[in-house]
């Protein structure tokens, strides 16, 4: 196994940074950087050929690989700039009437909200969001908490795998069995998922989902996908109108023509997945991922009780991966976010969600207990010298 010490020198972060934001937009690595590198000259050095011809083929193994490593058929998968716009797609095609309700979490990401009250707007479907009760307890806890606000006008379910600001890992499986018994389309949200947790759509079965690869996966900035089911695919109308539409050149697939043929772009970050899958799977990272979370999970209990707050899950695999929110009592959550980066050099997110305020730490395995020491260290000094974390 690659040396953690040799891991770490292949991440370009900045050494001067205790880095503990991954989630928000991962990192990458040298070799899937320098793979980037190599699609963007191949790309300048013949534009024409590389867009027009070349591009095709070079898209087709990528979504093969990843394919293969999310357990899909690569036909059902296009390529995104980022899960939102992959939602965006979703929101833009899907035919509901006024008065059906599509059921979610009170716990979903505020840019998926957005969307969905933007679609509800024009459509006049309700966006249900359903409280969820924390701290989480069981897996059939949270079920039933979800299905309570079924009711007899919900005709689909839309859910983050794994949330955003309370970082919970969701059991999305249990949902996704018991919407599909009752005949609602399933939708999720799994922008946090790639990379981080095992990932089998197969086994899923959700008729839609979105992912995020330059996020856990480490590729470049601006490489996402949406996947989904065959018999969904028909319904799903292109956000970009270009030459895909009514192709005078069809593919075997609709699907891949509406999203995949969006004009120029720069389309490269979608090529270096392949180049992601084999540096993880050369750096065995099931057993890196295994480590990270032990780190995070030995240390979250002191963090909450420094901060005066509780877990909003026990702390164990079954709820957490390598990110951990804890809720903490501050007026004031970007200036205590700029004032840890700016006097402290930590780069962590402090987020509010709803009346809620969580600081969240992600773990990578470039990241050691002297991270999380210098964290700690610098949140007594701001609780000892200032007003800006409460301790209630």
């Amino acid at each position: 196994m690659t040396q953690l010490q040799d891991l770490n020198s292949q991440f370009l972060i900045n050494p001067k940074i205790t880095y503990l934001n991954f989630g928000s937009f991962g990192a990458c690595p040298k070799p899937i950087f320098e793979d980037l590198q190599k699609w963007q000259l191949e790309m300048e050095t013949e534009p024409v050929q590389f867009i027009t011809v070349d591009g095709f083929k070079y898209l087709k193994k990528s979504r093969e690989a990843l394919a293969k490593y999310i357990h899909c058929d690569s036909d059902d998968l296009v390529y995104t700039p980022n899960p939102s716009y992959a939602m965006s797609i979703i929101t833009k095609s899907l035919k509901l009437n006024a008065g059906d309700e599509i059921l979610t979490t009170d716990l979903e990401y505020g840019a998926m909200d957005k969307s969905w009250n933007y679609y509800c707007k024009q459509t006049g479907v309700k966006y249900v969001r359903q409280p969820i009760n924390l701290p989480l307890t069981t897996k059939e806890a949270f079920v039933e908490d979800f299905f309570k606000g079924l009711t007899k006008n919900t005709k689909a379910i839309f859910i983050s795998q794994i949330t955003s600001s309370t970082a919970l890992i969701l059991p999305v499986k249990e949902i996704c069995d018991i919407a599909k018994q009752k005949g609602l389309l399933t939708i999720v949200d799994g922008a946090h998922v790639p990379g981080h947790i095992p990932l089998n759509l197969s086994e899923l079965k959700a008729d839609i989902y979105t992912g995020a690869c330059h996020k856990w996966m480490m590729t470049p900035k601006g490489c996402a996908f949406l996947y989904v089911s065959k018999q969904h695919q028909h319904w799903t109308d292109p956000l970009v109108i270009s030459w895909g539409y009514e192709s005078a050149m069809p593919s075997h697939s609709q699907f891949l023509d509406y999203h995949q043929l969006q004009g120029t772009r720069d389309f490269t970050a979608f090529l270096t997945v392949p180049k992601a899958i084999e540096f993880m799977n050369t750096n065995h990272w099931e057993v890196q991922a295994t480590n990270c979370r032990k780190l995070l999970q030995a240390n979250a209990q002191r963090f909450c009780d420094l901060l005066g707050t509780k877990p909003l899950c026990p702390i164990n695999d079954t709820f957490l991966g390598q990110m951990f929110s804890i809720p903490i009592h501050t007026t004031e959550p970007e200036t205590l976010q700029r004032d840890l980066f700016e006097a402290y050099k930590i780069e962590i997110p402090v987020m509010r969600h709803g009346s809620n305020i969580y600081l969240q730490y992600n773990i990578q395995i470039f990241n050691t207990q002297k991270d999380l020491d210098t964290l700690y260290n610098a949140l007594k000094e701001i609780i000892a010298n200032t007003e800006l974390i409460q301790i209630k």
